[in-house]
């Protein structure tokens, strides 16, 4: 079959090491928490051929280039339906899968944040995700506060999933070669089915905490707080990349209270 051709505007880098794509499958640990994988951007199958030696779950691939679908429908034939020519940011996964989901991919670098997004809005059904990123992105996911890349992302993450940063893969293990290194990193849902706040107005915190690091949460969330109730309120003195998940839920429920 004629090879498919890596595509700059879709941020494609092919990983070419069967060592690592085997130790990335290796790194899914579904325990009977789902029975689904979806892969995501498979390109020319490297991980898929790992993926689809297992038994203990059913696995679906979805990739929005055509040429690839084309290639992965010669080479996997049995997959039918399973094999998905699609944008994965446009999926549907409740009408595509029923139950808990785990997802997998050498995800494309330019919609990373995108893809995380993604699974944010589908964190009561994606209960694990295993993916190589930007080795910068993989350390803002895993980072804890008080980090320079801890920000937005790594709250909401950690909010609804353990973060796992597993190891760093070099550009030259790809082709193209990627400018900058990569990691692959695990979110493991947690045990938080819904935060113990106003979820809407965490995020708006959240957000607009960290669209103003440099200044003190006081400054920062200005329009949503009451400055004469939270006078004394210490959390409003510190900058968002002080604060914890935990943190950042008990700030929420104060200002509900004081609104």
């Amino acid at each position: 079959m004629t090879l498919v051709r890596a595509k700059k505007h879709l941020g494609q880098h092919f990983l070419t090491d069967k060592n690592i794509a085997a130790k990335i499958v290796e790194s899914l640990r579904p325990e009977g928490k789902h029975k689904q994988v979806l892969e995501v951007g498979p390109g020319m199958g490297i991980l898929s051929d790992f993926l689809l030696e297992k038994t203990e779950y059913e696995v679906s691939l979805i990739d929005i280039d055509t040429e690839s679908y084309e290639y992965l429908q010669k080479k996997y034939p049995q997959l039918g339906s399973r094999l998905i020519n699609a944008d994965f940011l446009e999926l549907d996964f409740e009408s595509r899968f029923d139950g808990p989901l785990g997802i997998i991919g050498n995800f494309p670098y330019n919609i990373s944040s995108q893809i995380l997004f993604k699974v944010l809005d589908n964190r009561q059904q994606v209960v694990e995700v295993v993916g190589m990123f930007q080795k910068e992105v993989a350390e803002r996911c895993a980072s804890k506060p008080g980090s320079k890349e801890y920000g937005i992302l790594s709250v909401f993450l950690q909010a609804y999933y353990k973060v796992q940063y597993l190891f760093t893969v070099k550009a030259g293990v790809f082709n193209p070669p990627p400018k900058v290194l990569s990691a692959v990193i695990r979110l493991t849902r947690n045990e938080t089915p819904e935060l113990d706040c106003d979820e809407k107005l965490f995020w708006q915190v959240v957000k607009a905490g960290f669209n103003q690091r440099r200044k003190t949460l006081r400054n920062a969330l200005s329009s949503l707080i009451n400055k004469e109730k939270m006078v004394d309120e210490p959390l409003l003195d510190l900058r968002a990349e002080r604060l914890s998940v935990g943190d950042f839920v008990g700030l929420t429920k104060k200002i509900t209270a004081n609104r």
